[in-house]
């Protein structure tokens, strides 16, 4: 028997890690899944990290800052959600993870859970079949049910009104919204058929979420719609809401202006006829973006993006900034544990009578120490005074108070000998008060004594 070519391969742990994240990624490129948050964790990067359980089971989830930014609702830990991911495997620690696209409150589920066994059970008995669907007749009159006061109404009669002033239409006021709701259409939709007065009927209403509109997912609404004997025109909602009335109706407009535009006008067949060819084309359009993805899922295996490993490095930067934290977290308790050790200790050692007994003798040792800058100073200041008397004693200048004179050539040099100028060399001689300026004409020799 052949071996499988890779049964004897030897992988490395990387190759191992990104060849089981690939079948993941391929086998479950987009699942639904609802449990409890647990653990959340949202680090500075804008990534969110967290643990989605049950009661039995839990599974690691992220979700990037890209997705995380368009929430409309902060999830905080013990929140019941309901989460579209792809399944994933962070290879740097081997652990099978969930990428989350989106998320909301869980809660809507069951609904959907409702619609679809709802939805099942009708499709078997064939209330949706195109062939017990009616064509509509010539229009000359309109049967409305929809709330008075909703937008709906005014959007139904401002078209009719612009498009066939001529037609006639009945209104059948009902709520459209809550637990009242589907007996009051119910009721409406049997008033209208009682009546015989209209041609073709139109059940409307505004858009909303899938709890507001829930009241035409009713099982009973639906039968009245299949039971009645006038078209029934659906026009809930927006394009992107289909309810099981929009499925059991004779013909579903995308919004009640639709449907009054298209039993306003000659052209009805026509309109239809756009109508299902555009179906066509947007189930034409679904079905090549399908293709579409998985192509590029398929080319996405081979071309290895760096996406992912950009993932991996936020998600490591993050198991490392966590893990800092907590390090340093772990360290001020420790230091803290430590000061009011200490502190307790020094509560028992204070040394407070010391420092008492230190700052008396400092203050004895300072009063000394400025006796004895005074004592210095004081003899300083005599020693400085009789120097100067010393000093102005003999000072030349002193001498030039009993008459005498100092007398300097043009460069300041003191003469003591006749010899040092010549005649005609201009000397200078200074006296008690001011100076003399003199020119030589005559020098005599003086003989020694």
């Amino acid at each position: 028997m052949s071996k499988h070519p890779e049964s004897s391969a030897v992988f490395s742990v990387s190759q191992l890690n990104d060849r089981a994240r690939q079948l993941l990624e391929v086998s479950f490129a987009q699942v639904r899944v609802e449990g409890e948050i647990s653990g959340l964790s949202r680090p500075s990067s804008g990534h969110w990290y967290f643990t989605l359980k049950d009661d039995q089971a839990q599974v690691r989830c992220a979700m990037f800052r890209s997705r995380t930014a368009q929430l409309k609702f902060q999830p905080s830990n013990g929140d019941m959600i309901e989460l579209r991911a792809r399944v994933s495997l962070y290879a740097p620690r081997g652990d099978y993870q969930l990428i989350v696209d989106s998320m909301k409150p869980a809660g809507e589920g069951a609904l959907l859970q409702a619609y679809e066994a709802l939805k099942k059970k009708l499709l078997t008995e064939g209330l949706f079949d195109a062939s017990r669907k009616r064509p509509l007749p010539a229009i000359k009159r309109i049967a409305v049910i929809t709330s008075p006061s909703g937008a709906a109404i005014h959007d139904i009669l401002t078209v009719l009104r612009r498009r066939d002033p001529g037609l006639e239409v009945d209104i059948y006021p009902t709520l459209v919204q809550g637990k009242a709701a589907a007996p009051g259409i119910i009721a409406a939709l049997q008033r209208a058929n009682r009546d015989q007065r209209a041609d073709v009927i139109i059940l409307g209403r505004g858009g909303g979420s899938l709890e507001d509109l829930w009241c035409f997912n009713d099982e009973g609404v639906a039968r009245a719609i299949a039971a009645s004997h006038l078209p029934v025109v659906s026009a809930i909602g927006h394009e992107v809401d289909t309810t099981i009335a929009d499925l059991v109706a004779d013909l579903r407009a995308p919004t009640p202006s639709a449907a009054a535009e298209l039993l306003s006008s000659d052209r009805s067949q026509l309109r239809q006829r756009l109508v299902n060819l555009a179906q066509r084309l947007w189930n034409n359009q679904q079905r090549r973006l399908s293709d579409y993805r998985q192509q590029l899922n398929q080319w996405q295996q081979r071309l290895r993006s760096p996406q992912q490993a950009l993932r991996d490095r936020y998600q490591q930067l993050d198991q490392l900034e966590m893990r800092l934290q907590r390090s340093w977290q772990w360290q001020q308790q420790q230091r803290q544990q430590r000061l009011q050790t200490q502190s307790q200790a020094l509560q028992h050692c204070h040394p407070q009578r010391a420092i008492a007994q230190q700052q008396q003798q400092l203050q004895d040792w300072q009063q000394r120490l400025q006796r004895a800058i005074d004592t210095q100073l004081q003899q300083r200041q005599e020693k400085l005074a009789h120097q100067a008397h010393v000093l102005n004693t003999l000072s030349p200048l002193q001498v030039l108070t009993r008459g005498y004179s100092i007398t300097q050539s043009e460069g300041g040099e003191v003469l003591q000998d006749a010899n040092q100028v010549a005649v005609g060399q201009r000397v200078v001689s200074r006296l008690q008060q001011g100076r003399l300026v003199c020119d030589v004409v005559e020098i005599e020799g003086e003989t020694g004594a």
